[in-house]
């Protein structure tokens, strides 16, 4: 047996910021404190001796004996108004601590109002088919767009909307972000153009594939691989490279649309001046397209062709913004195409310039030719300009198409490709800290990546629970639970985040200014346990969910398939269940179909298995649990076993303050009993004792029960078999003045078995 010294750092985060320390002999405080090389601390600090609080001028008379518990907690700063302020500060951080899904809040975002319509999405009922409960992870529930409600309508997703698949110019829509490995259809990242060369049509494109780094496993046009496509060049442009393909930063002039060109002598006269760059930009380079339709050609009388010639001029003068010319016209070029073919020819001339912002304007300087035996008309065919700029596109990954117009390519299929693409991000680990982004399908560290972007909570990592994260991920991963999914519409950040853990079967809530994350799965050591002896007197209240007519005997789950990159479905029930009446639920994020079916089995035992929730009030102990964490719970009034507290140890026999009840016909009874800092110990088995009041051990305890007078006796909990208390899974903490108000749901292990 040895003694124990804690340092408690931070009292918000007891069970990380702290210290432990073994005392194997007997020493005064203050002599253990000068042996750690501790003068004085540097902030305000309080020592509890077995949890009495002990003055600095008694530290050097108090020995810490072999059963003794020594504490130091840093106190909060600031604040003032003295320690009941500080007391106050606490509880209201406590809030937090265990209401990661506000009912109200969430009911509201979805157009819920009534009382009913609320305490139905605080209990975790979803709208979608049939109900569905499950209190500790809430079934997904409707996406709540930050578009909705501002006068706008979201735009349909390019990657789950088979309407909007496709590459498109999503204006005033958010970048996408990819996690995990998914189908994209890339977004135009700038306004497609084409030009000509030796007299072929190429339209270059550029494609945003999303926020952040990718490994691109596949690019398709439609349903076929990019490397059928002979006619398609195509650059990756990892974030921060230039695109070195072709100029990105172009701009078209919209009235130049096929204009004819006719010299003076023919009635014609100068086309334009069209103007070719916006106001406000600046290029360095100008393009003008010409196009001859029939080609350029005089059928001779034996039946062949005899060479044209035609010539033209372009001109072009700065403006200003305004459109105010500020300068004189200067001839960008005089040229002259000589042929004998009647193939439509079409060329692109560029022109480089002073910077500035022009209008350009054309003219045919021959005759046009026109005899019904010769091909001699000639059209402008496109107005562009370079802009000069550098673009800077962000922290994302583009690729650079360039396409020569085929048979093989059409309008249509050069507007669907589309990508298959697995996100890389940055892994953390406790020495090493951060690594370079690494291809991962990790719904951890996709959770990491949202709260930390720039396009995310932008948190310092002070902020998340990285720790829990790194075991997540480790769990996650041999369970083969992955999130591959497109956030390609605004969603708020707890949103995604919501969305995101939900895949994984966890929430994620904030306590202490730190985002948290919890996973459902089995757990057989209750953190804390309460009994008559710290409950309120009058305060435990159980609320039974019954099941009704619209209660789901199954689930259907939604996911988009990895196979079909299409959306699926899976309808899952439990072995002694129907499917007449299952709960559609969609599972975002999901693309295998093993976990679609473990998540439906999942879902439906915690709707059949979870349906008393228990609520009771107690002291400051109750900060002890937090969201998702399993307590024990003993009450004589719903028969949860029976409590007392001990008042006498004599070797393997405990005396207790009130006597129990016996029954042969149960089997085994056993003991648990609750720790100085709030933990179980137990269940041991025991039997009966020389009285009614007293138990008697079969093994040895793993702590000595305090018996005295100074602080609260060690409180027991008695029962057969697991019946000497009920576990359950904490929902909810609230301060209530000087009391903390706990809300649970109580545990069934079937829940994390009926998935296996």
């Amino acid at each position: 047996m040895f003694a124990c010294v804690h340092m408690l750092h931070n009292p918000f985060m007891p069970a990380r910021g702290r210290d432990i320390f073994a005392v194997d002999h007997p020493i005064t405080i203050r002599e253990w404190l000068d042996e750690a090389g501790i003068t004085e601390f540097e902030r305000p600090t309080i020592c509890l001796f077995n949890g009495e609080a002990v003055l600095r001028e008694q530290w050097h008379k108090i020995i810490i004996g072999l059963s003794d518990i020594v504490t130091f907690i840093t106190l909060p700063q600031g604040g003032g108004g003295g320690g009941g302020k500080i007391l106050r500060s606490v509880l209201t951080i406590a809030v937090m601590v265990a209401a990661p899904y506000a009912g109200a809040a969430l009911a509201g975002a979805i157009g819920v109002t009534s009382t009913v319509g609320i305490a139905l999405v605080t209990a975790g009922v979803a709208f979608a088919g049939s109900a569905l409960l499950n209190v500790l992870v809430p079934p997904p529930v409707p996406s709540t767009s930050l578009n909705s409600g501002f006068g706008n309508t979201p735009a349909a997703s390019p990657t789950y909307s088979l309407q909007a698949q496709g590459n498109q110019a999503r204006l005033s829509q958010p970048i996408p972000v990819v996690y995990g490995r998914h189908i994209v259809y890339p977004d135009l990242a700038a306004t497609p153009y084409s030009l000509y060369q030796n007299n072929e049509q190429y339209l270059h494109q550029l494609h945003c594939i999303g926020q952040g780094e990718y490994d691109l496993e596949q690019i398709r046009i439609e349903d076929t691989p990019i490397s059928s496509f002979e006619e398609i060049d195509y650059e990756i442009v990892q974030p921060g490279d230039a695109v070195t393909l072709f100029d990105t930063d172009v701009v078209t002039a919209p009235e130049v649309a096929g204009q004819e060109l006719l010299s003076t002598g023919d009635g014609g006269d100068w086309v334009g001046p069209f103007v070719v760059n916006p106001a406000q930009t600046n290029c360095h380079q100008i393009s003008v397209d010409i196009v001859m339709p029939r080609g350029v050609y005089y059928a001779n009388d034996s039946g062949g062709l005899n060479n044209r010639t035609i010539t033209w001029q372009f001109e072009a003068r700065q403006i200003d913004d305004d459109g105010t010319a500020i300068g004189a016209w200067q001839t960008l070029g005089s040229e002259t195409l000589t042929a004998a073919t009647n193939t439509p020819q079409r060329m692109t001339f560029d022109y480089a310039v002073v910077v500035g912002r022009y209008e350009v304007r054309a003219l045919r300087t021959d005759a046009k030719d026109t005899s019904a035996r010769a091909g001699h008309e000639l059209r402008w065919g496109g107005l562009k300009a370079v802009l000069d700029q550098t673009p800077d596109f962000g922290n994302v990954t583009l690729i650079a198409m360039k396409m020569r117009a085929t048979d093989n390519l059409s309008q249509r299929s050069s507007r669907m490709v589309n990508c298959l693409v697995t996100r890389k991000l940055p892994v953390w680990d406790e020495v090493t800290g951060w690594s370079a982004p690494q291809t991962t399908r990790s719904i951890a560290w996709a959770l990491a990546d949202i709260a930390r972007s720039q396009y995310g909570g932008k948190l310092d990592d002070s902020r998340i629970d990285l720790t829990q994260l790194k075991a997540l991920d480790a769990n996650w991963q041999s369970r083969g639970d992955y999130f591959d999914a497109v956030f390609d519409q605004t969603v708020t950040v707890w949103e995604a985040l919501s969305r995101t853990a939900r895949c994984g079967r966890a929430v994620s809530f904030m306590q202490s200014g730190t985002v948290r994350f919890v996973r459902d799965e089995q757990r057989s050591i209750p953190v804390a346990l309460f009994s008559p002896r710290n409950i309120v007197k009058n305060s435990l209240k159980i609320q039974y969910l019954l099941a009704s007519d619209d209660t789901a005997d199954s689930v259907t789950v939604e996911y988009f398939s990895k196979e079909t990159w299409q959306t699926a479905e899976e309808t899952v029930s439990l072995p002694d269940s129907t499917s007449d009446q299952p709960a559609r639920v969609r599972l975002f994020g999901c693309t295998e179909k093993a976990q679609a079916i473990r998540e439906g089995k999942y879902m439906a035992a915690a709707n059949r298995y979870r349906r008393r929730l228990v609520t009771f009030q107690t002291e400051l102990e109750g900060l002890i649990p937090t969201y998702g964490d399993l307590i024990a719970i003993a009450h004589d009034m719903p028969s949860w076993g029976q409590g007392a507290e001990v008042t006498a140890v004599d070797d393997n026999v405990l005396s207790l303050s009130e006597p129990l009840e016996w029954s042969e016909e149960l089997g085994d009874h056993f003991i648990s009993l609750r720790k100085a800092d709030g933990s179980v110990s137990g269940p041991w088995l025991v039997l009966p004792g020389e009285t009614p009041n007293q138990v008697v051990l079969q093994d040895e305890l793993d702590f000595t029960p305090y018996t005295g007078e100074l602080q609260e006796r060690t409180h027991i909990a008695f029962g057969a078999g697991e019946k000497w208390s009920t576990l359950a899974r904490v929902t909810a903490v609230r301060p209530r003045g000087e009391l903390v108000e706990i809300s649970a749901v109580a545990e069934n292990p079937v829940v994390h078995t009926a998935d296996q």
